[in-house]
């Protein structure tokens, strides 16, 4: 029984440090240790979510959650720089360097998949997605509601405005 006390301690642990290393999404204002508290309600929560949710969006579609649209909002490359922090444990912005994630260098209007060096999921590699800002903008809400079987852990930007600004300073990082 004690081992396995360790295991799930490890286990929620390591969790916990890939969310707050991709910002955990920020929707939410539960603290790490009120998850920990917590970790069979979350794994049971969300396998029913994910069965009854809607399909993934078509590779041309670019509806949000939010119904917000980027070319509703005036991206700000100086906070998209700031939010994109949060990024930046998994992704680069210099062409070639891939992470854990790949570089984001020129994303914007790439061929989802197709960064050379970089080992994608099938699903990524296999979803007919073109980046281009629009669609972005709503994976950036939800990576998993968009190319579900990512292997990307991060939640998503829930703020409309975040996502705007990120992706301008995508499109203008210095």
């Amino acid at each position: 029984m004690h081992m396995r006390q360790v295991f799930q301690y490890l286990a929620l642990s390591t969790a916990t440090l890939l969310l707050a290393s991709c910002g955990g999404g920020g929707s939410s204002d539960k603290t790490a240790a009120d998850s920990a508290a917590k970790p069979a309600e979350t794994t049971t929560a969300a396998a029913p979510a994910a069965a009854t949710s809607a399909a993934a969006p078509t590779a041309d579609s670019t509806d949000t959650l939010d119904g917000a649209t980027l070319a509703s909002l005036t991206g700000d490359a100086a906070h998209g720089k700031t939010v994109f922090a949060q990024c930046q444990a998994c992704h680069s912005l210099e062409a070639g360097k891939n992470m854990i994630g790949p570089s984001l260098a020129g994303v914007v209007g790439r061929k989802a998949g197709s960064e050379a060096g970089y080992s994608y999921s099938a699903a990524n590699k296999n979803s007919g997605i073109t980046w281009s800002a629009e669609k972005l903008f709503q994976y950036l809400e939800k990576p998993a509601r968009v190319v579900p079987g990512t292997k990307m852990s991060f939640a998503g930007l829930p703020k409309a405005q975040d996502r705007a600004d990120v992706i301008a300073y995508l499109k203008a990082p210095n």
